[in-house]
């Protein structure tokens, strides 16, 4: 079954750190991209941090120099480290895999909840 299985989410207080994880399914072949959005209630969906096959990486202005993406290409997994939350990181967090022949792949998302 083709599919991304996301981990790590939950309730932290302001400053703290969690560190998100998303593993893509064995059956997932040929993958591009790997990146973190997120969905605030009321908002759109939007870019945190995504990787290429490459290791360059790109991040949404607002989790700069806070949020640092990286990937386990042995494992096809992609991680979010999420350090000096704030209450605004509120969100339900999605994986997103690309690939260059199957398109993308999403994973059910994972909710992080930042306290004051």
């Amino acid at each position: 079954q083709e599919q991304l299985v996301e981990s790590g989410g939950g309730l932290v207080q302001a400053g703290g750190s969690l560190r998100l994880s998303c593993a893509a399914s064995g059956s997932i072949f040929s993958i591009a991209n790997m990146g973190w959005y997120r969905q605030a209630p009321g908002k759109q969906r939007e870019l945190v941090a995504d990787i290429t096959s490459g290791g360059s990486t790109n991040y949404a202005d607002s989790v700069k120099g806070r949020f640092t993406i990286s990937r386990d290409y042995a494992k096809n997994m992609v991680y979010l480290q999420m350090n000096s939350l704030k209450p605004e990181d509120t969100a339900v967090y999605y994986c997103k895999c690309g690939t260059y022949y199957k398109g993308d792949y999403w994973g059910q998302g994972t909710q992080v909840t930042v306290s004051s």
